[in-house]
């Protein structure tokens, strides 16, 4: 009997689960920010084999959310304060653009289903950590109103580099609500079509998870 031929296709899709379930273990905070990233150890914390946890490392490296230290090997990377300012200024920009075009091109369907998240969320405000899931969704919801593809390709590629933001800033004290009121804000803008407003509002929104990220930062300086 002919050796049977290796599946290629099996060999992608293994590596893409790898993938997402340590990309999924550092959003959630199993690996949390310098945390030592040991083949052996992770196929077995998985059940996986080592080859598409290799595969995993690479890919989440390109990505910058793995790096490799002295004495260590590979990590899960850390965000200084600079890294921090930096992607909250491009992350301000791209969703307030996001937001401008979803208020030109947003339609009446779209525009219900992010007011219904709204009141949804107005429900979950002591849960932080769905909050924070929910939170992901609705700014999702507002990106592909934007009709935008290119946008979305560089918004996806924020959303993996924002894993490396350790914990939630609407864990903060009434932080949950003061976000779910922008939302809310950001909604009624769209609706109108008002661009200006839009992007505004989703720009202030950002500026305002920003600023309670730096205090947070300040309470706790090893986050």
């Amino acid at each position: 009997m002919p050796p049977r031929k290796k599946d290629k296709s099996s060999d992608k899709s293994s590596g893409a689960s790898a993938y997402e379930l340590l990309l999924t273990a550092i959003q959630n905070g199993e690996l949390p920010p310098g945390s030592r990233l040991r083949e052996i150890d992770l196929a077995e914390q998985f059940g996986i084999s080592r080859t598409p946890v290799r595969e995993a490392l690479k890919r989440l490296e390109t990505q910058g959310l793995v790096s490799h230290e002295r004495h260590h090997g590979a990590v899960v990377a850390q965000l200084d304060y600079s890294g921090i300012a930096e992607l909250y200024f491009l992350r301000e920009v791209l969703e307030g653009a996001a937001a401008r075009l979803a208020a030109t091109h947003a339609t009446k369907t779209e525009i219900e289903v992010m007011k219904d998240m709204v009141n949804y969320d107005r429900r979950v405000l002591d849960k932080p950590t769905e909050l924070a899931e929910r939170n992901r969704m609705f700014h999702i919801q507002v990106h592909l109103a934007s009709r935008n593809r290119y946008l979305l390709s560089a918004l996806e590629n924020m959303r993996t580099s924002l894993v490396l933001l350790a914990g939630t800033t609407l864990a903060a004290p009434t932080r949950g609500l003061h976000s779910v009121e922008e939302h809310e804000e950001l909604v009624g803008a769209i609706e109108r079509h008002d661009p200006d407003a839009a992007e505004e509002a989703a720009r202030q929104h950002i500026r305002n998870a920003f600023k309670v990220r730096i205090e947070l930062r300040l309470q706790n300086p090893t986050n």
